[in-house]
């Protein structure tokens, strides 16, 4: 055993380590000390069991996020660009906005004057009640004409009858009437018969000069009778003939009734449906006139944020001009270049968290919608040509869509711009 300068003693015990001890307070201190290890010894177990849990959460994390997780920071919001314009041509007389002005959607944003659109819609207004009017006219004729030709057919039908039977009496009276030359004939061959008897007995004085007289003037008589007969039957044969006439006339005028009488019909139905093919055109003209009024007051086409303004009070506007841009707040979406190699187990409908950098990093959650059908170098205008002696082989980079899930929800403070830069998170598996 040896003492040190301390106060303390040393001294080998049996298995040959050293072992020390304070000649004063041996008893408390060595106490204390042995109490004190096991608690330092717990917090050191506890540490490293702590320290290896955290490596392995760790090592656990970046293995899950770097194989079912994909993200780049060559990405950036998307969105279309919308060029107001004029669709008529007319004086401003109010414009609503300015420069870097947020506008909600239908918000007026301009009006032109509207007096000449005006009365060119009641023009049109006014040449559709008279096209109407027409076309109300044009209809109503059509069951008047069918009622007209009906009645046509059935009077021709009546005077074809009333023809044949005047063609029918006519021949009858032309009968009767050379029945009438027969028996003037007769009469006129028995008086000449008669006078052909009594000449002889009258020289003879067998009978008197006046009886001779007698015979002989019913004998001219009776001439004259047949020649009044004979011009009856001719004034019967020309009413014969007159009477077929009228027959061929009548026959004639029916089958034209028969033949016209449907087309005049049908070509006042024509009349009625071009009166209502103007009706048409008429109301085509109004519709035309509103939609041009209605232009006179320009509107947002969509939510967001008014620039590139080149619109003021007192201009003249042509069809088509350019008034202003519309940079919209609502219509977006996310444009991520992914390498080539990223996107072998990318597909559309798989879950994207989007983390934006000009709002500190808040979050947005959306899906691949698209995959693009080229590498955004063989879409550029001056494409590589790989065909040269210096070719380096360098990843490419595929253009991807996501669209944001719930924007309107998301967004509600339109904080979002086109042309931010986003690092999204694609869910591969």
């Amino acid at each position: 055993m040896d003492q040190n300068h301390d106060g303390q003693t040393a001294e080998i015990n049996g298995t040959g380590h050293l072992k020390s001890h304070n000649d004063a307070g041996r008893g408390g201190r060595s106490g204390d000390e042995e109490s004190a290890q096991p608690e330092k010894s717990s917090r050191r177990k506890f540490i490293v069991i702590a320290v290896l849990i955290f490596l392995v959460v760790g090592a656990a994390l970046f293995y899950w996020h770097s194989t079912f997780t994909e993200d780049t920071d060559d990405a950036q919001i998307d969105g279309n660009l919308y060029q107001v314009s004029s669709r008529v041509t007319g004086q401003v007389i109010k414009v609503y906005v300015d420069d870097n002005q947020k506008v909600q959607q239908g918000q007026l944003l301009a009006e032109i004057d509207p007096k000449d659109y005006q009365v060119a819609l009641e023009q049109a207004e006014a040449n559709l009640a008279s096209a109407q009017a027409a076309a109300i006219q044009a209809n109503v004729n059509v069951p008047i004409t069918s009622t007209s030709v009906s009645t046509n057919l059935s009077t021709t039908s009546s005077d074809v009858q009333a023809a044949q039977a005047s063609v029918a009496q006519a021949q009858k009276s032309e009968q009767a009437a050379e029945a009438r030359v027969d028996q003037a004939k007769a009469n006129a061959l028995k008086a000449k018969l008669d006078v052909e008897r009594y000449t002889p007995l009258v020289q003879k004085d067998v009978i008197s000069k006046q009886q001779y007289d007698a015979a002989v003037a019913q004998a001219d008589g009776t001439s004259a009778a047949v020649i009044e007969a004979q011009s009856q039957v001719i004034g019967q044969q020309e009413a014969v003939r007159e009477a077929q006439q009228k027959l061929a006339q009548a026959r004639f005028s029916a089958n034209e009734s028969v033949k016209n009488g449907p087309q005049q019909v049908r070509v006042q139905e024509a009349k009625a449906n071009a009166a209502l093919a103007e009706v048409q055109q008429a109301q085509a003209k109004v519709d035309q006139a509103k939609l041009n009024l209605s232009y006179t007051h320009i509107t947002a086409p969509t939510t967001g944020i008014v620039n590139k303004k080149n619109v003021q009070v007192g201009a003249n506007l042509s069809i088509g001009q350019d008034l202003l841009t519309i940079i919209p707040l609502t219509d977006l979406w996310v444009t991520a270049n992914f390498k080539e190699t990223q996107i072998q187990h990318m597909h559309p409908g798989q879950d994207v968290t989007i983390e934006v950098d000009a709002l500190g990093g808040r979050k947005f959650h959306g899906k691949v919608t698209q995959i693009g059908g080229a590498t955004g170098s063989r879409l550029s205008l001056f494409p590589p040509e790989n065909a040269t002696g210096n070719y380096v082989k360098v990843v490419q980079r595929i253009p991807v869509r996501i669209d944001f899930n719930d924007l309107q929800k998301e967004n509600g403070d339109y904080a979002l711009r086109p042309g931010f830069s986003v690092t999204p998170y694609v869910s591969v598996k």
